[in-house]
This record gives C-alpha cells, structure tokens and sequence, in this order.
C-alpha cells in the first residue's frame, strides 16, 4: 500500500516536468542570431574596412604623385572685347580741394570744436582763439569813435550859433550900428566852424574804419570752414598755439586741422612715358580699389598732366570716379587702373577671334607657344597660335577651345601627360 501510494504521488510531477522540458525544446531563442547570420555580417564589416583602407591608400598616393596646379577658364575674344584693357596702371585716390585750416593771426587756441570724421558745412565755427586782446582793441576803437562822434556834435552846436551870431551882425550893419568888419569876422567864424565839421566827420569815418579793422580782428579768433567737407585731421588742442607761418621748434602750430572736400575726390595714376600713347581724353577706364578688390568703379580720363618726371619716366593722368559720393572711397587709397579701347563711332570693330587667356599661361619653347589644358586630371600641352595681347591677357587663335581650363604659371617640371591636381584661385 505504501508503494501505491509513493506512486501516485510522484507521478503526475514527473508528467509535469516531462512537458514543460517540451515546450523549452520548441520554444525559439532570439536572443541569440543564426550562425550563418552573424559570419555573413562579419564578412561585411571586414570587406567594408579594406575597401576604405584601399581607397585612403589610393587618394594618397594619387596626390602625392600628381603635380598642384591653378587653371583660369579660356573666354571666347568676342564675348569680352567691349571691356578689353589696353593698358594697367596703378595710382592713388587724391582730392582736388582740401586745405589745411589755420587762423590768419597768432594765437593760443581757446576751444576746438571739430573731430576727425566729422562733416562740416561752409562757414561752421571750427574754432575759436583766446579774444582778449582783440576785444580790448575793439573796445578802445569804439570808445574813440565815441569820441570823435561827440566832438562832431559840438562842432555842430558852435556852427548853430555863429549863423545866429552872423544873422545878428548882419542886421545891425543894416541898420548902420556896427562896421562891415564885424559882419566880416563873424561870416568868417562860420565858415571855420563848417571846415572843422566836415574834418570832423572824416575823423568820425576814421573811428568808424578802425572798429571794422578791431572787429575783422576779433573775427580773426574764430575758424571757420572755408567749404564743405570731412574733417581728416585734427592737429591742434586747446591751449596750444597756432600761427599762419612755422614758428620753427616745433612748439606753433600752423593749422588747426585738414578739411577735405569728397565730393573732388579723383585718381592720379603715373603711366610709363613708352605707354602714354595709348591713353586719350575722355577714354573709359575701369577702376579697382585695393581694398575693394572685387568693386569695378567706372570712369574716365579727364586730362594727361603735360610734364614728365625725369626721374620715373612716368607721366601723371587724372580720372575721374564716377560714384564718387560713396563713403568708401577716402584720399589716399591705392588703385588699379585698366584703360579700356574707345569706342570708335564710324566704324564698326570686327569681333575678335579665338579665345583670351592669362598671359602667364603661356610657355615657350624655341619657336613654339605651348598652353597646358586640363583633361581628366591630366595636362594636356597644345601648340597655339597667338594673337594681339590685351594688358595681362593674350588672344589664342588656334589650338584651344572657349570654356576650356589652362593651367596659369605652369611649372617648369611639367610635362604632357602629367597627372594633376587642381588647386582653387585665392
């Protein structure tokens, strides 16, 4: 009976246990990828790494053999000729009006009212010297016009009364009670009476005189503009003194600042005396500034200065800048100049032919004019036939196509076929 009963009591536990050992077999693990899986991924990931390893050791060695070069696009002559320079020139930005501003009389400067980059119009108080002096001398030329104006005022009074001493002896003559001398003396009395008025009145206009020169004297302390324009340069202070004339030593100052007037502002270009032929009157050019380098300023030519400098060689040129009111453009700015074709009117130019390419481009060897092209990271070298030169650019007839990349400056190492890598213009 105990057999029986152990029986029935472990029996349906080992039942128990025998399915649910079943269903872990049937159940699927997905913690865990497939075998074949996992190896195909690995095969990616090392195929992907050589792959890479390959192409860094290819670019390597691709640039380390090819030689760095700079292209410019060839353009067709045609499309360019209405622009083309026929002669460069480098110049400066000058101003045909600016004055140093200075007193016209010797003083210490009491009050300074201007800055640099300061806009100030014609007439506008720049300055002011110590008046003292000055007010004292108008002050004594006012009292003595004072003076003489009182004076003038007596004389007067003393004329009222010999004409009414005179019109009294006059009638006493008529009726016989006093002798014609008397008349005679007071007539004379009468007539002083009006010479001394009217030198009176010049010494009257004399004061007057001498307080217009005290006052032009007193006006003489203020500083004022003499035009319209821009304050470049502040050079005195107050207390400092200031004269029309160098006292030497350095302790007088000759003005009180620089005034420049922008709206005269134009270039002043020194052209080689072997080039001047090819510059006109009123001929166009194309301005650049050196701080502005990629702004093309329109102008022209406003005259050729008829002198040489014996030392330079060069022949001065004013131009005129068309948007001559932008605040960019100050005195004194470096410039490049191209001098472009004039116009011609009568006749009509042919287009040019070929194509235009940098100068620098070219290389020559002996008789032949060779030209490095790029195609599919090589150099080319093409035989050329050559043209007019335009300033730094030259015209190729035959032997390159328009679009097509040159190699500018090309090194003296370079040969046909030679692999190359392109480096961007700075």
């Amino acid at each position: 009976m105990a057999d029986c009963r152990e029986f029935r009591l472990t029996k349906p536990h080992n039942r128990m246990d025998g399915k649910t050992e079943l269903l872990k077999q049937l159940r699927i693990d997905r913690s865990t990828p497939p075998p074949a899986r996992r190896t195909s991924v690995r095969i990616l990931v090392v195929a992907g790494g050589v792959v890479v390893v390959l192409l860094g050791v290819w670019f390597t060695w691709s640039n380390r053999n090819s030689i760095e070069v700079q292209t410019a696009t060839a353009q067709p002559a045609a499309a360019v000729q209405g622009s083309t320079a026929v002669l460069d020139a480098s110049g400066y930005v000058t101003a045909r009006r600016q004055a140093t501003v200075s007193a016209k009389v010797t003083g210490r400067v009491a009050e300074v009212l201007i800055e640099e980059g300061q806009r100030v119009a014609a007439g506008q108080v720049l300055a002011r010297l110590d008046a003292t002096d000055a007010n004292a001398q108008l002050n004594l030329a006012r009292a003595q016009l004072d003076v003489a104006r009182a004076q003038l005022a007596d004389l007067h009074l003393l004329l009222a009364q010999a004409e009414r001493d005179l019109a009294r002896q006059q009638d006493l003559v008529a009726r016989k009670l006093i002798s014609q001398q008397s008349v005679d003396d007071a007539h004379t009395l009468v007539e002083s009476r009006r010479s001394r008025i009217i030198a009176q009145e010049r010494e009257v206009e004399v004061a007057e005189r001498s307080v217009a020169l005290a006052q032009v004297g007193v006006d003489n302390t203020v500083i004022r503009a003499p035009f319209a324009g821009v304050i470049t340069v502040k050079a005195a202070q107050p207390g400092e003194m200031v004269s029309p004339i160098s006292a030497g030593g350095g302790f007088t100052r000759t003005g009180i600042g620089t005034l420049v007037d922008m709206d005269s502002l134009e270039i002043e270009v020194e052209v080689n005396e072997a080039y001047i032929g090819r510059v006109q009157p009123e001929q166009p050019v194309e301005t650049t500034l050196n701080a502005y380098p990629n702004w093309k300023i329109p102008g022209k030519v406003i005259a050729i200065i008829p002198a040489a400098d014996r030392s330079k060689a060069t022949v001065k040129v004013r131009i005129s800048i068309e948007n001559v009111k932008d605040p960019r453009i100050v005195p004194d700015m470096g410039v490049r100049v191209a001098f472009l074709e004039k116009p011609s009117s009568s006749t009509a130019t042919p287009p040019l032919a070929g194509v235009l390419i940098p100068a620098s481009a070219l290389r020559i060897q002996g008789d032949t004019n060779l030209v490095f092209v790029v195609v599919d990271n090589h150099a080319q070298a093409r035989k050329v036939t050559l043209g007019q030169s335009y300033s730094d650019l030259r015209q190729v007839l035959a032997g390159i196509n328009a679009n097509e990349p040159v190699i500018i400056k090309p090194a003296a190492e370079l040969k046909d076929g030679d692999r190359v890598h392109v480096k961007p213009l700075q």
